[in-house]
């Protein structure tokens, strides 16, 4: 028998041959627009998200308005993962950043398959640990690194996640990532563009930040303000 085609997402490309087939005709495949929120905190998940392409932003609300990203998932990940667990609700905002693609699925029919197979779930398991991780780091960027710090991991995650040249985030919505006023953004990305390290406008921007949170040395090629395409 042919094997099927899976799609670019990690838990789909590493799931054992029975456990996707039993999952494939449940699948079906969805345009993630910019600015669409997947999810919101407090209400239930009706729908799991297994990104092929693009960036999802986790976002908290803060009592005094604020917005901020605990985790930037993407084709290494699932939005709404715990769904397949138990039948909760979403403990964030989901929104998408950077637009694409992803195979989708009712909860409920995740959480059935997940019944049904150890390993489905020990995969979602470990997915929601991953993501407990990262928010953890997060958490801890937030409160102990400076802004230059806080934007270039912000930047080097979506470069990765989007695999692109550019990435279509401004200035605004950077802010609101990671917890600051815009003008702090501006300043940062001023002086990163002053330095050589950036370059950005409304369409194609290039850049090469060499700091990062915990002064681990990488490398971003490119990113852009409003108005550029998607991955």
């Amino acid at each position: 028998m042919q094997a099927l085609l899976r799609p670019p997402n990690r838990l789909l490309q590493i799931l054992p041959a029975a456990e996707f087939q039993s999952l494939s005709p449940h699948l079906e495949t969805v345009e993630l627009a910019k600015g669409s929120v997947l999810t919101e905190a407090g209400a239930r998940l009706p729908y799991v998200y297994l990104p092929h392409s693009g960036v999802v932003s986790m976002m908290v609300g803060l009592s005094e308005g604020q917005t901020l990203e605990v985790a930037m998932l993407g084709r290494d990940s699932l939005v709404g993962a715990a769904a397949g667990l138990d039948a909760g609700p979403a403990l964030t905002d989901a929104i998408v950043v950077v637009p694409g693609m992803a195979s989708a699925l009712k909860a409920a029919d995740l959480r059935a398959e997940a019944d049904r197979s150890s390993v489905l779930r020990k995969h979602l398991a470990r997915h929601e640990q991953a993501l407990l991780v990262q928010a953890q780091q997060s958490a801890a960027c937030n409160a102990s690194h400076s802004v230059e710090s806080r934007l270039s991991r912000l930047l080097l995650r979506a470069r990765d996640l989007c695999d692109s040249e550019g990435l279509p985030l401004t200035q605004e919505f950077l802010a609101q990532m990671i917890g600051v006023r815009r003008n702090a953004v501006s300043i940062v990305a001023h002086a990163f563009q002053q330095a050589g390290l950036v370059s950005y406008s409304r369409g194609r921007s290039k850049s090469g930040i060499s700091t990062v949170c915990e002064g681990r040395p990488a490398n971003v090629t490119r990113w852009s303000g409003c108005n550029a395409n998607g991955c």
